[in-house]
């Protein structure tokens, strides 16, 4: 926003149709010594009344006058001048909705296309464009959790912080449950005062907790209010192998050999989901899993966020288009 003289331009980049605006206001004044001159050669000053009865060089000037100052308002209108600031205090209502992520190396296995963690990004994009006016916040885990993402009402930067996790974020293949869950209490605990935790949970149930037990009878006591969302499938797929440089080079064995597969932990999901207060739902490809995600969020209370004091300017350009509208309207009457 521009400011000149003490006036705020909302529309300062519109300044651009300057050359429009003085095509027009030439071809009036053109047209103006066109016709005087016109009438002029026909007959002098004095005859003029007699022979044009109709014709007054004064209301010809007036008339182009009206027209091109009419022309000069609506002008300044698109400029969008702004004076006379004021403080609003704008009350902030919401949910706070922790998204956490399993980017363990099992989120690489493709029985969800491309792969299981592209599959849960994509899921997480469509779960942001259907929430109204939540503040979310991003973990990531595997072997250990960390904020990717503190809670925010700006999805624009949280879908950017989405665009940069891969499995390469964090150096554990494997994948705690327990870190993640703690770490979300720790967010939570930092926001004092919130009635509502709400957690998404997006993983495929592969779990190697060592704490377990303790971290959830933790997560009931403090009233989180967890729902999963199980990425994969229950037959399966092998998790691939990645050389440093991030190219396959085959998939994961045990110790006999064989190609492990990473099959959806469902069961583990929905007891865990069902003793925190929360529901289990299975990833599917098209958007029930995510209307129902969102019709079960909606049925938690909105909480007021901070108080925000924003300045504002009261817009004048209707002013100047009600003084075009008069010119013009005075312009066609004479």
């Amino acid at each position: 926003m521009s400011e000149l003289m003490g006036i705020h331009w909302a529309g300062a980049d519109r300044v651009i149709f300057v050359p429009i605006f003085l095509v027009l206001i030439f071809l009036i004044f053109r047209n103006y010594n066109r016709l005087r001159g016109a009438a002029t050669q026909l007959a002098n000053a004095v005859h003029q009344k007699t022979i044009f009865k109709n014709f007054s060089p004064r209301r010809l000037l007036l008339k182009s006058l009206c027209l091109a100052t009419g022309l000069v308002c609506i002008f300044i209108a698109l400029l969008q001048p702004q004076w006379g600031k004021k403080e609003q205090t704008i009350i902030q209502e919401g949910r706070d909705v922790l998204i956490v992520l399993d980017i363990s190396r099992s989120m690489l296995a493709k029985d969800m296309t491309p792969t299981r963690l592209d599959f849960a990004k994509l899921k997480i994009r469509n779960l942001l464009a259907r929430l109204n006016s939540e503040r979310v916040g991003l973990i990531v885990f595997s072997g250990s959790a960390f904020v990717q993402c503190p809670l925010t009402s700006d999805t624009a930067a949280f879908l950017m912080f989405l665009e940069h996790v891969d499995t390469e974020t964090m150096s554990s293949g494997t994948t705690s449950l327990d870190a993640a869950l703690t770490k979300t209490l720790e967010v939570f605990g930092t926001a004092a005062g919130r009635k509502n935790k709400l957690v998404v949970l997006l993983t495929d149930g592969e779990d190697f907790s060592l704490n377990m037990n303790a971290v959830q009878q933790k997560a009931i006591q403090e009233q989180l209010n967890l729902f999963a969302l199980g990425v994969g499938t229950s037959e399966g797929a092998p998790i691939p192998k990645l050389n440093l440089d991030g190219t396959p080079s085959g998939h994961e064995v045990d110790e006999s050999g064989n190609i492990v597969l990473s099959i959806l932990n469902e069961k583990m999901l929905q007891q865990l989901c069902s003793s925190l207060h929360g529901h289990y739902i299975k990833a599917t490809y098209d958007d029930g899993d995510i209307n129902q995600l969102v019709g079960r969020i909606a049925r938690y209370e909105k909480e007021t966020f901070e108080d925000k004091k924003m300045s504002l300017f009261h817009d004048q350009y209707p002013w100047l288009l009600g003084m075009a509208w008069i010119l013009l309207a005075l312009e066609w009457i004479l």
